[in-house]
């Protein structure tokens, strides 16, 4: 059917207004535009949206060690396809998704007669490219030492980018591990913090126009995974390949492939708003799953002693606390962080498995990454980089029934870094180990890719709540920007929701939140994770009302509609999610300052709902309330304050 909707005339062969010959390829609704061109003899592009320039003239190419694919081209040929599909995300922001688009492929050769075909697909709201390369001699293997990719924004545009760390730097020389601050509406050319350009996602404000969200998707063992290099001041922004010296200078910071080679997809997402961002499916669109899964990997919830308790927690009797308190939330897992291997012991470990079986809660297990790129001192270590130690040890979590792995302090992006991903994905696939990253790399389609893969954290994450006051000082803030930049791409473990107002045991000391508490449950819808390890202890069920720890009770993790109501950086963030019938409606306040907001919400049309909002002194209250017809609705927000609103 998409046949009869799609016209050869979506790509068009034709004067340039370079004075060149171009391919454009256009979105199925018409109103995103690609333009490809050869510029002295150099492949280009730019993007349009309505009209209006999105990207500017940015290059396009690869340097290899086949010879160069950025200059010296001569075009070939073009030609159009059409693109539909349908597919399920059993563990996603939605459950199903029908994709379409329209897939320009431009074909040139260099002085060796090698050929360069780049792919650009262009949906209604996304624009993504891969570059394919084939040689006349099929057993030729190449590296990819360079791209020539650009990214080209608008010069008023402006910045919404975490920087990529230095290599080896950091707590324990961890870094980079995707846990820096974001700017806030930077001009473009302003240096990064450390001098090496930017991670993805990368999200810009194209001034009035609207905003683009850069990033990739498909990365796996076959290629490194890539940033942003440093701007300059007409808005370009070169894609870069790793720091020589990431994970203690282990492998080369190019790819090696084998022919025909093709990269992973880059990503441009466009809209007005932030909808087309918050709402887009292009970094599972494009890639396809690897393996079957070996069982049904179940999604949840866990409790987390660490996370408040910290080290001191990593006992048997606290891990017995936060079993009880999460078969009293009918929670699904625990997570047992850190150092368990010496301060439990494996012995009375397997029997803290037992007791968590009896209880129905599952336990997920924490290790160390490390052979040798890092000081980080915690354990077990040394366990999860070598094959046959790591069969070894899921044969022996398999046995005693450990359901998954959290698996920390990677720091680095190199093609054998991301290898050591893929291979501990699917080692763990064949004992029925599900899996979460920390300390990591950014998530690139491994949703889909991977079936055991859950979530990543890539971001700076809840942790530095109890470890740094001005953290927390900024805890509502980050609330408006992560919803709309990293949490877009990928599963994203923040660890929300804390309803102790000091984050420490004791609450006498340690860090003090001044968010509500609705704030905080609000946390648990708008920030996605197929498992959340959320931030509560064993006395929330006793300070908390009825209605809250329903609501922390039913919650889900997974989701089978997203759809982005209102907000920007800075400002407040409004999110409505779906699961079957039930819509829950998250709102947050990043300011210090209160605020009415009046909000369209067509998919409470005439329901009857449950409003969860903030009272003066930021405790829960809650009423039922009936949307009007129109389906708008006003809710009224504290400073650093939240919403819930949940269907009936």
């Amino acid at each position: 059917m998409l046949k009869n909707l799609v016209c050869i005339s979506c790509i068009l062969l034709a004067p340039f207004l370079w004075g060149q010959t171009a391919a454009i390829v256009t979105s199925p609704d018409n109103n995103l535009k690609v333009t490809v061109a050869l510029i002295d003899s150099k492949p280009v592009y730019t993007v349009k949206l309505n009209g209006e320039i999105f990207l500017e003239e940015s290059s396009l190419g690869l340097q290899t060690s086949i010879g160069d694919f950025s200059t010296g081209l001569t075009f070939e040929h073009s030609e159009v396809k059409a693109v539909s599909k349908s597919y399920a995300l059993p563990k996603a922001k939605v459950s199903h998704v029908d994709y379409l688009a329209n897939e320009l492929i431009t074909n040139y050769t260099n002085l060796n007669r090698d050929t360069l075909s780049i792919h650009i697909r262009v949906s209604n709201r996304d624009v993504a490219f891969s570059y394919k390369l084939t040689a006349k001699d099929r057993n030729t293997k190449v590296k990819i030492l360079a791209e020539a990719t650009g990214f080209n924004l608008p010069d008023d545009a402006t910045s919404f980018i975490t920087p990529q760390a230095l290599p080896m730097s950091g707590w324990e020389q961890t870094k980079p591990s995707y846990e820096e601050e974001y700017t806030f509406n930077e001009t473009l050319g302003t240096p990064s913090q450390y001098g090496v350009g930017y991670t993805f996602p990368a999200l810009f404000k194209n001034a009035e126009n609207g905003w683009i969200l850069i990033s990739e998707t498909g990365v796996d063992g076959s290629y490194p995974g890539a940033r942003l290099g440093e701007s300059d001041n007409a808005g370009l922004f070169p894609l870069v390949f790793p720091q020589e010296g990431e994970n203690n200078s282990i492998g080369e910071t190019y790819a090696a492939m084998a022919m025909p080679a093709q990269t992973p997809w880059r990503t441009i997402t466009l809209g007005k708003s932030l909808k087309p961002i918050v709402e887009s499916t292009v970094t599972f669109d494009l890639v396809e799953q690897k393996y079957a899964p070996s069982q049904d990997y179940k999604m949840g919830k866990a409790t987390w002693s660490w996370i408040v308790w910290q080290d001191s927690s990593m006992n048997y009797q606290d891990q017995v606390t936060f079993i009880d308190l999460a078969a009293d939330l009918n929670f699904e897992y625990i997570l047992i962080d850190a150092n368990w291997d010496t301060s439990i012991g494996r012995k009375r470990f397997e029997e803290l498995v037992t007791y968590a079986q009896s209880k129905n809660v599952e336990v997920l297990l924490w290790y160390n990454s490390n052979g040798f790129w890092n000081n980080a001192p915690q354990t077990p270590q040394d366990l999860m980089n070598t094959a046959y130690k790591r069969q070894q040890e899921m044969a022996w979590l398999q046995k005693i029934g450990v359901k998954g792995l959290k698996i920390d302090f990677f720091g680095g992006d190199k093609q054998v870094t991301m290898q050591l991903y893929e291979d501990i994905l699917t080692d763990a696939n064949n004992y029925g180990l599900a899996v979460t990253f920390h300390g990591c790399t950014l998530p690139r389609g491994w949703e889909k890719m991977y079936p055991n893969y859950i979530t990543s954290e890539a971001v700076l994450a809840s942790e530095n709540l109890v470890f740094r006051q001005d953290a927390l000082d900024k805890h509502a803030y980050y609330s408006t920007i992560l919803p709309f930049s990293r949490n877009t791409v990928g599963a994203m473990d923040f660890g929300p929701v804390f309803l102790n107002k000091r984050l420490s045991k004791d609450q006498k000391r340690g860090t003090l939140r001044s968010t509500s508490d609705v704030f905080e449950l609000a946390t648990a819808v708008l920030y996605f994770s197929p498992i959340q390890h959320f931030g509560l202890t064993p006395n929330n069920l006793e300070e908390q009302p009825k209605f809250v720890i329903d609501f922390l009770k039913k919650v889900p993790t997974v989701w089978d509609e997203t759809i982005y109501i209102g907000g920007e950086p800075g400002d407040y963030a409004a999110l409505a999610r779906r699961k079957g019938a039930v819509w829950y409606l998250a709102v947050t306040n990043g300011e210090k300052k209160n605020k009415t907001l009046e909000l369209n919400l067509p998919m409470f049309k005439g329901a009857k709902a449950t409003l969860i909002y903030d009272t003066k002194d930021h405790t829960a209250a809650t009423k039922p309330v009936t949307i009007n017809k129109n389906g708008t609705f006003t809710i009224k927000l504290y400073g650093e304050g939240g919403a819930l609103l949940i269907t009936q």
